[in-house]
């Protein structure tokens, strides 16, 4: 057996609110204060859920709600109390006046997440991040991001690295002579000129590669 309906939900409005619902609304709690939310609508004059109500009073209406950005001293004393708590946003909200559950539900997946995980710390545990493999298992998103920002930095190395490659291409030349070079005796002349014959150097005979009359 489920739990029976705040109200009747075929009768009830739905959708945004009107500025006349929310001065009944208003009024009404000034008046009797919040009481059952089950039985106020019908008190206050609203055709609207009971939960509908309870939502629309705590995120929007009441007059101690803190609206702005969330201070430094707010953020660590969300991310102090998580890592006692966790995702109980309920009592969290209770420790911080003027802040909703929800709304500091939102601001954590949006804003603090991103924030420990830059100082290199899990969300869930708020031990260090040891292990890029569970980072991006666990933060597949985060990751994402991370590693778009590494590849653009990469290809630039890259290209870097591809600069300052060495040109290893084999180049064989003949040994040079100059023509000013003395010859004392025919023996220096011959070996001078077997110098000149590509097929000597490598060690073949004149017979098998080599027609060159230069050789000894």
């Amino acid at each position: 057996m489920g739990r029976t309906p705040c109200c009747e939900k075929a009768h009830t409005n739905k959708g945004a609110w009107t500025k006349e619902e929310d001065e009944k609304l208003i009024s009404h709690i000034k008046v009797h204060g919040e009481g059952c939310w089950r039985s106020l609508p019908k008190a206050a004059g609203l055709l609207r859920c009971g939960k509908s109500c309870r939502l629309r009073w705590i995120n929007y209406l009441r007059p101690d709600l803190k609206r702005g950005n969330f201070s430094g001293e707010e953020d660590e004393l969300i991310i102090k109390l998580h890592s006692l708590l966790g995702n109980k946003w309920s009592i969290i909200a209770s420790r911080l006046p003027g802040r909703t559950d929800n709304e500091i539900k939102n601001y954590w997946n949006t804003h603090i997440k991103r924030k420990l995980l830059s100082r290199g710390l899990d969300p869930k545990t708020h031990r260090p991040l040891t292990d890029i493999t569970t980072f991006r298992a666990e933060y597949p998103k985060e990751a994402n991001d991370d590693s778009s920002d590494e590849g653009n930095s990469s290809t630039l190395s890259t290209e870097d690295d591809n600069s300052s490659l060495i040109n290893l291409e084999l180049s064989i030349s003949l040994p040079e002579i100059s023509p000013t070079m003395p010859m004392n005796s025919s023996v220096e002349k011959t070996s001078a000129l077997n110098a000149l014959c590509l097929c000597y150097n490598l060690g073949f005979q004149r017979s098998q590669a080599c027609a060159c009359q230069y050789h000894l």
